[in-house]
């Protein structure tokens, strides 16, 4: 064999492996920022669970089809895109690079692929919106009443976003003790008000919205099948299956433990969105074949932000394209459609102690 890389695997240049842009970020940002990046709430238990999860479903791959046809590519709101892939919506974007919520607009448009920007992110909703050449999603945290949600929703829709996101597990403050512990307060947290709102809100919120607004709606914090069937008794057009990166409740499940029973008491009836350490594009197809339609990455896709503005959010999602397609053709499957959940078991042994930076425990050893 060869030890010289193929010209594909060259195309990349500075960036050939996605661990390597977790080195640059932290190069990068200062300490604050890199602990709010990496960090969770208390213990930090449901991280590492949202990582175990993963690592205990294992592939189940079929031989002798033919696989060399290979299109990873799925269908979003009436878009194709690239990958079952959007970048999850995380606060405080421009803290990890000026450009914040724009440059991810830019980076996941030049690739193909949505985003979903954060209501507590700069630039804000409509010049996002302004720097997007692909499908787009908002979200949004409730810190007003019924006005204040109308008006965010009639300026997506008028600023072309494809869906409109409200965040249902965030009623109150979680304590992430990496802050704490170091008397840091990230300025848009200090100075945000109406959090009364937030922990106010319910169904009637859910069921108003969508008497009122015909953009689809998605619920993001769903963590039981429970929840999931009352938000489809209420039309929610999208079960998101998140916990928020494991920054809210902390000695949660993992998002994938959740996923199976979402999905059974969804049984057709919504979309289904998942985040929650993704990080591989072995977890991406795993995710699908358990039932997703949509799979969110946040932590990864910050790291190419902080490492390389919108090119590098774009050379992350191409490199896990690339694992994707590999591990799609190794499964024995040209597409996702193809994928059922006999193609996973789930119950195996996980072979790495699960951390935020399990994914790539070549960090480890120095490379």
């Amino acid at each position: 064999m060869s030890d010289r890389l193929n010209s594909n695997e060259l195309d990349g240049g500075k960036y050939l492996v996605l661990h390597e842009f977790v080195k640059a970020a932290k190069l990068k940002l200062n300490p604050n920022v890199w602990d709010y990046l990496i960090g969770a709430t208390e213990t930090e238990t449901t991280l590492a669970r949202n990582r175990m999860a993963i690592d205990t479903v294992a592939l189940r791959p079929r031989v002798l089809n033919d696989v060399s046809h290979v299109d990873p590519s799925v269908d979003f709101f009436g878009h194709k895109i690239r990958l079952p892939v959007f970048t999850a919506p995380v606060g405080s974007l421009e803290s990890f690079e000026a450009g914040g919520g724009a440059s991810v607009a830019r980076g996941t448009g030049a690739f193909g692929v949505p985003f979903m920007l954060s209501s507590v992110s700069q630039p804000g909703l409509e010049e996002t919106a302004a720097a997007a050449t692909g499908p787009r999603v908002f979200q949004l945290y409730v810190r007003g009443d019924d006005d204040f949600v109308d008006d965010y929703a009639k300026r997506a829709i008028a600023s072309g976003y494809d869906a409109f996101c409200m965040t249902v597990d965030t009623a109150h403050y979680s304590r992430r003790e990496r802050d704490i512990a170091k008397r840091w307060v990230k300025s848009w947290r200090a100075a945000n008000t109406g959090m009364d709102h937030q922990a106010a809100l319910s169904w009637r919120e859910v069921a108003r919205f969508k008497e009122k607004h015909k953009i689809p709606l998605i619920l993001k914090g769903i963590g039981t099948g429970e929840d999931a069937a009352i938000a489809c008794e209420h039309g929610v057009d999208v079960i998101y299956v998140s916990n928020h990166g494991g920054r809210q409740l902390d000695g949660g499940r993992g998002s994938m433990d959740v996923l199976p029973e979402v999905v059974e008491a969804v049984a057709g009836r919504a979309k289904i969105m998942v985040d929650g350490s993704f990080s591989r594009g072995t977890d991406i197809v795993k995710a699908v074949a358990l039932g997703a339609n949509w799979v969110g990455i946040g932590r990864l896709h910050l790291y190419g932000l902080a490492a390389e503005g919108a090119d590098g959010v774009r050379r992350v999602l191409e490199i896990l394209e690339d694992e994707v397609t590999k591990a799609l053709g190794l499964t024995g499957v040209n597409t996702f459609a193809e994928l059922t959940p006999k193609h996973v078991h789930i119950g195996a042994p996980p072979v790495v102690w699960p951390h935020v930076h399990s994914a790539f425990p070549l960090l480890r050893e120095g490379y």
